[in-house]
């Protein structure tokens, strides 16, 4: 029988079993190891012809003149992707340890991430959640005194900015109220990039003296649509990768821990994952795939998880391409469920 994925059963089973004995040896697999490994009952030589069909295809590889062989970034690939068509079992063995943190979210998601790194044994990171839709929900204009209002921007996800402003002419009462009106009704559900110039101009010409007031306003409103200033990304478990022996050379460990010293590679690799704006569910890149230059000897798994109107986050796992991504799977969509159920509540 030939699979959907265009392999024979046989070969299906076989590329599983040496897949699966790597990543619990790192060792090449051979086919005296695979008829052990299997329920084929197949001669080893059978074995070796089928893994030499399955290396001419490109789904392993001989790393040397012996005669094991170890899974290439295709068998990889092929394998993730049918784990991640299996229904994901139910576990909560997370939910206990998370709970106990769940009234700050900055203790919480530091929680999530060394609950994580333990649980898989690799490097983990969760990013704090961002506003993703840009959408300007109210805007208050205060006065502080006579030459400072205080703007407050309440953005999509109820994300709250507050900016002091100068201004230049006294502010009655009526004109601040006015003003308000003014913004509120001409801004309220619109994103940054709806905002024209001609629309600009509108306000300002509506505004009068206080024209600069909402020239300040609109700066303000810029700002606060700059969320990668703002958002923090909690990281455990980045020594984890000196277990694993290719990646803990001195040269490809270094840059692996300096890019989750420094985090901006990290920060690249969410706001990258953030961006496509269909992705609600799990990545996996392995080798060259991998969006972060320094982590091209690892695979790196992502999955979004979202707060509601457009708050969205990110959970990342970094290990060496053998990592167990069963395990690995299984744990991101747990935490990712976790983190929608916590956080995803009506207002």
């Amino acid at each position: 029988m030939v699979t959907e994925h265009g392999l024979s059963d046989r070969k299906m089973k076989i590329l599983h079993a040496v897949i699966k004995n790597y990543l619990e040896t790192g060792e090449p697999v051979g086919s005296r190891t695979i008829s052990k490994y299997t329920d084929l009952n197949l001669s080893s030589a059978t074995i070796r012809n089928e893994m030499a069909d399955l290396e001419e295809l490109g789904y392993i590889l001989q790393p040397h003149t012996s005669a094991g062989r170890i899974p290439s970034d295709k068998g990889y690939r092929l394998y993730v992707d049918m784990l991640m068509e299996e229904k994901e079992q139910e576990l909560s063995e997370m939910q206990e340890q998370m709970l106990d943190k769940a009234d700050k979210m900055e203790q919480l998601l530091k929680q999530a991430a060394r609950v994580l790194a333990s649980n898989t044994n690799y490097a983990t990171m969760v990013s704090t959640p961002m506003n993703n839709s840009n959408k300007i929900k109210f805007i208050q204009l205060s006065m502080v005194d006579e030459e400072q209002v205080i703007a407050v921007i309440v953005l999509g996800g109820n994300v709250i900015k507050n900016k002091i402003i100068d201004v230049e002419e006294p502010l009655s009462n009526e004109n601040l109220l006015k003003l308000n009106m003014l913004l509120n009704t001409t801004l309220n559900g619109m994103s940054i990039e709806e905002i024209n110039l001609g629309l600009i101009a509108r306000l300002k010409e509506q505004a009068g003296i206080h024209s600069s007031v909402i020239s300040n306003v609109l700066d303000a409103v810029a700002d606060a649509i700059q969320v990668e200033e703002d958002m923090q990304i909690y990281t455990s478990g980045a020594t984890n990768i000196f277990k694993y022996p290719e990646l803990s050379d001195n040269q490809s460990a270094q840059e692996i821990i300096n890019a989750f010293e420094e985090k901006q590679q990290l920060t690249e690799l969410v706001t990258q994952t953030l961006a496509k704006e269909d992705n609600t569910g799990i990545q996996v890149y392995i080798g060259d795939e991998t969006p972060v230059q320094t982590m091209k000897d690892c695979s790196v798994v992502t999955a979004t998880y979202e707060l509601g109107d457009g708050m969205k986050g990110t959970i990342g796992i970094i290990g060496p391409k053998r990592m167990d991504y069963e395990h690995v799977l299984k744990s991101m969509k747990r935490l990712q469920n976790e983190l929608d159920q916590m956080f995803h509540k009506k207002e």
